[in-house]
């Protein structure tokens, strides 16, 4: 019988998910390619042998998703399986469209079908979309769970783009992990906080193998989700945070609706700084699809690391990439901090960019005069340090997770912005946790 022909469309993450938990090793299927966007650097390459198991020894070719239509005509595609996330309902549609009209079906995998079921307590924290403040909540959920003697491992969305086979299982314990292993800037601002505080990461391609290892050394698996992806794994308790700067958002991106109906409990956050009525907006959204979810509010108030050198300065505010670019924010923890501690003037970088930070400006048009911290190569960072050190200004305000300073020069003062969840909503949500940890047998 004729194999089913199948194309996944992603973005190094999710599509080798859905991948190695729904085709890998099954003769019905025969996955002709993938193709790739969002992420650059991603095409051209293949994904290899050993991870692709019995059936595709030489691997599997990966495409730009600009030929997505021709490749379903020559190759023969039955299925084209999207498999990226932080996406408009609208540009979903869209794709949809075009693999209808070339000729093959359009699928999208549930979580319940591409989610692995693990040994030990899994609590997943996601989102609605990049930027809401997933981080930050991973951060106070794992404060509760140290502070009853639990070891904690920290299981993060994928960000495989240098030697897949090298990463299929990644674990970080140090700093000097993040350089033995060639992390972008965007790994280091995902791990490096945890590393911060004495915690285990994992990440890496294959998430049955990373599961099974992290397992040996956690109490307690903490996945700390990726854009407004899926989790990867069968939670226990499923937290959600939204965004009310983006109100009305919660029900307009994939995944991150998905995610807001399968929510056990559901974290607005930056409730401090958003209009209030856009909170109720917010919360009437979350009713409307998920009647049964506890609401919890918070805020993720912005402090300094040292001293205010911002007051009446000429400040260049540099952002988390991700968030201002698939993620559509207009500001972040940069900008929040840049107006509270009354810096005179941003400073707009555009006239100075460099190299592939130009490029990044090019395709998102809509950034303003914040800086995107982008990384996700060598020269990308080398071009990040150009610009950065262009740009006539008094001060950089680093507004990323990481310490930007750790990995490039940064030739004017500088002064970091932190910023922790707090809800205001009590008792919070250390009593979900909790409780649903003891409704664990295992």
């Amino acid at each position: 019988m004729r194999r089913k022909r199948i194309l996944i469309m992603g973005a190094a993450g999710r599509d080798f998910h859905n991948f190695n938990t729904c085709y890998r090793d099954r003769p019905e299927f025969e996955v002709m390619c993938f193709t790739a966007t969002q992420i650059p650097n991603i095409d051209g390459r293949r994904y290899p042998g050993p991870l692709a198991g019995r059936l595709y020894p030489r691997g599997i070719p990966i495409y730009p998703e600009s030929e997505l239509t021709s490749l379903i005509r020559t190759k023969k595609i039955d299925v084209a399986v999207f498999s990226y996330s932080d996406v408009s309902h609208e540009y979903v549609m869209h794709r949809a469209s075009q693999v209808l009209a070339a000729g093959a079906n359009f699928a999208l995998l549930s979580g319940e079908k591409t989610m692995i079921k693990s040994k030990k307590p899994v609590v997943a924290i996601c989102a609605v979309r990049t930027g809401s403040g997933k981080s930050q909540t991973t951060r106070r959920v794992a404060d509760f769970l140290r502070a009853k003697d639990l070891r904690v491992v920290i299981i993060r969305h994928p960000m495989p783009y240098g030697d897949l086979v090298k990463q299929k299982v990644q674990r970080f314990a140090e700093y000097a992990d993040l350089d033995r292993q060639d992390c972008t800037i965007e790994e280091r601002e995902e791990y490096e906080p945890h590393l911060a505080r004495g915690m285990v990461v994992y990440a890496g391609v294959d998430y049955g193998a990373i599961l099974r290892q992290a397992e040996k050394e956690a109490d307690v698996v903490l996945w700390d989700g990726g854009n407004n992806d899926l989790p990867f794994y069968k939670p226990h308790l499923f937290i959600v945070v939204v965004d009310p700067h983006r109100a009305g958002h919660e029900l307009l991106y994939h995944p991150g609706e998905t995610n807001l109906r399968m929510a056990d409990v559901v974290v607005i956050n930056k409730v401090d700084t958003a209009d209030k009525e856009k909170v109720i907006l917010v919360k009437a959204n979350i009713r409307s699809v998920n009647p049964e979810a506890k609401i919890i509010e918070a805020r993720s108030p912005v402090s300094l690391e040292g001293q205010n050198i911002i007051k009446g300065k000429r400040v260049l505010v540099v952002e988390d990439g991700p968030t201002l670019t698939h993620g559509e924010m207009r500001f972040g923890a940069g900008m929040v901090a840049a107006q509270k501690f009354k810096a005179r003037a941003v400073v707009d970088p555009r006239p100075y960019v460099k190299g592939k930070i130009k490029e990044t400006f090019e395709k998102y048009p809509n950034i303003g005069k914040l800086l995107p911290a982008m990384g996700y190569g060598g020269q990308q960072v080398l071009d990040l340090e150009r610009t950065i050190n262009a740009v006539p200004c008094d001060v950089v305000i680093i507004g990323t997770p990481i310490d930007l300073r750790r990995i490039i020069r940064i030739v004017h003062p500088t002064v970091r912005v932190r910023y922790e969840l707090e809800e205001t909503t009590k008792p919070g949500l250390k009593p979900f946790v909790l409780k649903a940890l003891n409704s664990v047998k295992y």
